[in-house]
């Protein structure tokens, strides 16, 4: 491979990352705003609590499957987000019981582009209202940013009002005749639940746990890594992407740094890192020691509403990224992407595994049923025992009539 010429660099831009580089060079200027106050002392919730109804069945089937998206919202018409609300739909009710799909995970942008409560209605609660089971969130940097751009309307609400008010309510109430809200605990939780700890973080608006000088997130974070029973399968999830391949935004540095901290001082990886905000599909692995760890990002839950729209990788002197991918760190792979089509994740974990199923909900067909992409973990052992990989989602869809 060529070696890239230096990065331009002045005192007017961003450092652009070189060709392979999945983590890009921090902002000059980032945004940080601090989220509202709230107690401590206690940001677990029980499955248990939000569906009690569904503990026998889960114990019976001795497993938890789950869905998982991101970045969902539009102001560009709602059309791709309720194909993926379809298909999510039909994928409950139509699984055997024991398969069923228990809850959706939304990994952050639930409303475009400033989490207003008035956004709601239309960004979430319409396109999911046939979803029959419940929506759990962490917060992407539009759920929390404040700062009006041109042609938008005037935000007169504080950071994350309309998150706390649907996601964070002291009782499920109904702000829409369509589902109530969720009682998680905070903006950052964890979710507890058979075979399964979900750990979810809010990297607020431009990809950092904590403002500077503060650190009360990260401490959370390290206290909960370390309380996390060992006999289940870890799942960090974050809205900014500790590596990216895309043109736009790539990795976030801090992010990374915040989630291998944590891990060195706990002495325990996860098992799987769940993230959103780039608008396309894509896994890495990641191998550190013996461990070997999964990256997904899968910020392609509709918000982009055509093809155009949807963020692009890098492209290197011969075109177009093929997977398996050697990126610039030694120990990342990227090993697929999808950069064409819409998408969601189905996750089951059992007392020893934890498969990740990818599937598109394309713009101009039907969805097929079956999954993009398909890997199991043994999280045990923290190995990957099983990879299936589909390859370039690009090089698939010069191969379908435009």
């Amino acid at each position: 491979m060529a070696v890239p010429a230096a990065p331009l660099k002045t005192n007017f831009n961003k450092h652009r990352r070189p060709f392979g580089e999945p983590v890009a060079y921090p902002k000059p200027h980032p945004r940080f705003e601090p989220p509202p106050f709230t107690n401590l002392q206690n940001l677990v919730l029980g499955l248990e609590v939000v569906i009690p109804e569904d503990m026998p069945r889960i114990a019976s089937a001795k497993k938890l499957v789950f869905h998982a998206l991101g970045d969902s919202g539009g102001i560009h018409g709602t059309v791709a987000e309720v194909s993926i609300a379809a298909a999510l739909e039909a994928q409950v009710s139509t699984a055997p019981v024991q398969d069923r799909p228990a809850f959706l995970y939304h990994l952050g942008d639930v409303v475009y582009f400033n989490g207003q409560t008035t956004l709601y209605g239309y960004e979430f609660y319409e396109p999911f209202q046939y979803y029959p089971a419940p929506i759990f969130a962490i917060p992407g940097n539009h759920d929390g940013d404040t700062q009006v751009r041109q042609g938008d309307p005037v935000v007169t609400e504080p950071t994350l009002t309309g998150f706390m008010l649907n996601f964070c309510d002291s009782q499920p109430q109904h702000r829409s005749p369509y589902r109530p809200t969720m009682t998680q605990p905070y903006v950052y939780w964890t979710l507890e639940a058979p075979f399964l700890t979900i750990i979810g973080l809010y990297s607020n608006v431009d990809g950092s746990l904590d403002g500077r000088g503060t650190n009360e997130q990260q401490r959370w974070l390290q206290a909960q890594m370390a309380a996390a029973p060992k006999d289940k399968c870890l799942i960090l999830t974050v809205h900014h992407p500790p590596f990216s391949l895309d043109d736009t935004h790539g990795g976030y540095s801090e992010i990374l740094d915040a989630l291998d901290r944590a891990a060195n001082s706990t002495n325990r990886m996860p098992d799987l890192v769940l993230s959103g905000h780039v608008h396309n599909y894509q896994r890495f692995t990641r191998r550190v020691g013996s461990v070997t760890t999964p990256y997904i990002i899968q910020g392609a839950g509709g918000y982009a509403h055509d093809r155009a729209s949807m963020h692009k990788l890098q492209r290197g002197a011969s075109g177009l990224i093929r997977s398996p991918f050697r990126t610039s760190r030694a120990d990342v792979i990227l090993d697929a992407y999808n950069e064409d089509d819409p998408g969601f994740l189905r996750l089951t974990v059992d007392p020893s595994k934890l498969v990740c199923d990818y599937f598109l909900v394309p713009f101009d067909a039907p969805p097929s049923g079956q999954p993009f992409d398909s890997i199991s973990v043994n999280w045990r052992s923290h190995t990957l025992s099983s990879s299936t990989r589909a390859g370039s989602g690009s090089a698939r869809a010069r191969k379908r009539p435009r």
